[in-house]
């Protein structure tokens, strides 16, 4: 007969509880459940803590519980306690998302609608707290305890002493306004470059500085400033570098690959480029048409899912590019050597083969696992010169002849063809900037392109055919809202939209073609790249609208991208090309795992923000260097033009270069002006002068800050009338506003200044 379990006075059993118990008693708990607090519970003592350790991480394993020993909750769900972060108010009620939701989640992060709470005051959106969590019917609510600090991004500044020799942290990010006050200084001495963090938890609490990283306008201190604010992981596990270096050693097994060393590959990629993810090779097929193979490193082979480097890619998501240094999302060993595709050595590659028929369409793909030996690397500029002057070996004629097809399907295609300047940062050897110059688009540049997108497309739909999971880079037709706004703006310009018609690409091509003022042009295509919503990866298919495309996947930068190592994954398991590991060197299997396939919705919305992480940090990055550069042109004038306009003053870029400043409204003279949002126009009551989106000014440098990337501007002359306007634009007219429209009335004095440009130094005497 079996015994029966002891209960103690709650009712429950005593002893080794099941994994159901254990779930019930988590899910009813009125406070964190950790395994002290199981233990308890049941009456657990001495060598059986050790099964009930055991069976903990048996279920953390099987995906049942998640959290930490202190504090355990279902998967899926949420703590008991946690910070929770407000995303947006709706119907006057604060909605909140967990702050640390893991990618490796099986399901997307909760969405929690917050109650009102006589502890805390009313949330706002951005706002940080935290919160007793309850699951109620199909949701959860949030109790609020009490409200956080805001999150500060890395809290990097420079130290500065005020005139009575206190030190202060100087914001590097031109967003943030003041100086903190510095409560311990460290090591740190003035003028360095350090990251700090809060000393408590008010707002304007004294800060800490737990690093110096030295001088602020040194080279490569612009790339770890925009590292240290956009919390960039660059920094490799120990575990992840000696993983790679285990996978560096795995042979080629030239039985199970496709031997293609004799194949003339070559890779085409800029003469700076830190590795090279693609080559291409193509010939005559006989029939008007080509047959083409683009290889592509077959990262999928040495990054396996499961292992130290598989959880550390996911976790970067992608590389970042700066001008000094990359951040790769693979271990250098792998990114820069055993991975990338380099000429007369033998690499791994996934190869795409497709038949291009005489129209330029593909009509035929198959992927395999092959062995190539490029022919050559061969910078963009070579490769175009060698085309134009004549000298092309059969290899270049037939990748343009090829290309020349895709092409022709492309304009058939019609896809968003919007002219978008690329700043380049060139560095001497010391580090410092030697150009600044917009980058020469070249017809090689689309060569590459073409069979990049060729490939994509034949990988989407290579996994479509195959009923495979697909991880689809996604950009969706602009909204009703964006279109609605486009139309209101294009009528401000005296231009007409109508919105019953189908919404294409070609549609906004043709706009763009029948404006032949250059200046109106710009102006309308800025508009048009504001009505576009942004890409992103996702597993549901909303197709590509920039690109005209109904099917398209990112497969061809899996060094850099881990959405394109996820498609390579999906690809060896339907093509049937798995290659098992050494058993005991690395993780077996280099198709998708289960946890890639049931969190494949947390995975690219993941790596979906760690892509804009990235371009904000580079654009910042960007940002500093061209003030740096700057900085020793401050009292020169520019040609610019204006990008945005604000109630309190408008911004301009200075052409051909970048480098976006503020006119203050207070520098354009004695007139009032008031902002007419609909236009996008600051205008004179008096006169009618506007400035507006897209006019053409000379404007003198005032200001250029290295450490924020911030500049200011001021006109050249006094009178504020812009030197030119842009195109055909209806002439001014007196505005009219009512009482409250527009932004607030500002008095202008000739020769009034303002606060003075150095913010830092606000609110505290200057040395």
């Amino acid at each position: 007969m079996a015994r029966m379990k002891k209960h103690n006075r709650t009712g429950r059993p005593q002893g080794l509880p099941s994994k159901e118990q254990i779930l019930e008693f988590i899910q009813s708990s009125d406070r964190p459940a950790g395994k002290r607090e199981i233990a308890k519970a049941f009456g657990i003592k001495g060598q059986e803590k050790i099964a009930l350790k055991k069976r903990l991480k048996d279920m953390a394993e099987e995906g049942l519980i998640d959290g930490r020993k202190t504090a355990f909750h279902k998967m899926g769900g949420l703590p008991k306690v946690t910070v929770l972060k407000v995303v947006e108010i709706e119907e006057g009620e604060p909605i909140a998302v967990p702050e640390a939701w893991s990618p490796d989640a099986p399901d997307k992060p909760p969405r929690v609608v917050v109650k009102e709470s006589k502890k805390v005051a009313a949330l706002k959106r951005g706002d940080r707290f935290l919160g007793r969590t309850e699951e109620r019917g199909k949701g959860w609510i949030a109790h609020p305890m009490k409200k956080l600090p805001a999150r500060t991004e890395g809290l990097m500044g420079v130290v500065e002493f005020d005139g009575g020799g206190k030190p202060w942290l100087a914001p590097v990010d031109k967003r943030v306004r003041n100086s903190s006050p510095i409560g311990d200084l460290g090591e740190a001495k003035e003028g360095e470059l350090v990251l700090a963090e809060p000393m408590g938890k008010s707002p304007r609490a004294k800060v800490k500085v737990v690093e110096v990283i030295g001088d602020p306008l040194a080279p490569k201190s612009f790339s770890l400033i925009a590292i240290a604010k956009h919390g960039i992981p660059h920094i490799f596990p120990d575990e992840a570098l000696e993983e790679a270096q285990r996978v560096a050693e795995l042979p080629l097994s030239e039985e199970k690959r496709e031997d293609l060393r004799d194949v003339p590959i070559v890779a085409i990629d800029p003469a700076d480029a830190r590795d090279h993810d693609d080559a291409i090779w193509t010939e005559p097929d006989g029939e008007g048409g080509y047959k083409a193979i683009i290889a592509i490193a077959d990262v999928s082979f040495y990054v396996r899912p499961g292992g130290a480097l598989d959880k550390e890619a996911r976790k970067r998501g992608n590389s970042v590019y700066f001008p000094d240094r990359v951040v790769p999302m693979l271990p250098e060993i792998l990114s820069a050597d055993v991975c990338s595709l380099v000429e007369n050595e033998d690499r791994a590659a996934m190869a795409c083969h497709i038949r291009i028929s005489p129209e330029g369409k593909v009509t035929k793909w198959r992927f395999t696992r092959a062995i190539v030996r490029l022919a050559a690397n061969i910078a963009y500029e070579d490769a175009q010169k060698a085309i134009d002057d004549g000298s092309a070996d059969e290899v270049l004629k037939n990748l343009w002849g090829a290309w020349k097809l895709l092409f022709k399907a492309r304009e058939a295609r019609d896809p968003l063809d919007l002219e978008l300047p690329e700043r380049q940062v060139r560095l001497n050897d010391e580090g410092m900037i030697e150009e600044i110059a917009v980058r020469e688009r070249l017809d090689a540049h689309r060569v590459v392109e073409d069979f990049m997108i060729a490939a994509n497309v034949a990988a989407a739909k290579a996994l479509e055919e195959k009923s495979a999971p697909v991880v689809y880079r996604i950009h969706e037709t602009p909204s009703r809202e964006k279109l609605m706004a486009f139309k209101e703006y294009l009528a401000s310009q005296g231009r007409s939209f109508a919105m019953g018609q189908v919404i294409t690409p070609g549609l906004f091509n043709r706009m763009l073609k029948d404006i032949s003022d250059p200046a109106e042009k710009a102006l309308i295509m800025e508009a048009v790249l504001r009505s576009q919503t942004q890409a992103y990866y996702g597993p549901a298919n909303s197709g590509h609208f920039g690109l005209a495309l109904g099917s398209y996947a990112h497969f061809t930068s899996p060094i850099r991208r881990y959405a394109d190592l996820l498609v390579h994954r999906a690809l060896v398991d339907s093509y049937k090309l798995e290659q098992p590991a050494p058993k005991g060197k690395i993780p077996d299997g280099s198709g998708l795992s289960d946890r890639d396939r049931t969190a494949l919705s947390q995975i690219t919305d993941a790596i979906s923000q760690t892509e804009r992480r990235a371009m904000e940090a580079e654009r910042d990055t960007i940002d500093r260097y061209v003030a740096a550069w700057l900085s020793g042109r401050v009292g020169e004038v520019f040609d610019t033009r204006i990008t945005g306009v604000q109630g309190f003053g408008f911004f301009a870029t200075i052409e051909k270069l970048g480098g976006d400043g503020l006119v203050p409204v207070t520098t354009l003279g004695r007139e009032y002006f008031r902002y007419d949002e609909g236009a996008r126009e600051l205008v004179g009551e008096n006169t009618g002068t506007t400035f507006a989106v897209g006019d053409r000014l000379k404007l003198r440098l005032a200001e250029s800050n290295a450490l924020t990337g911030a500049l200011k501007f001021e006109l050249p002359d006094s009178e504020g009338a812009p030197i030119e306007k842009r195109g055909n634009r209806p002439p001014p007219k007196k505005k009219h506003f009512k009482k409250g429209q527009g932004a607030p009335r500002q008095k202008h004095q000739q020769g009034q200044r303002g606060r003075p440009g150095n913010i830092r130094h606000q609110g505290r005497k200057k040395k």
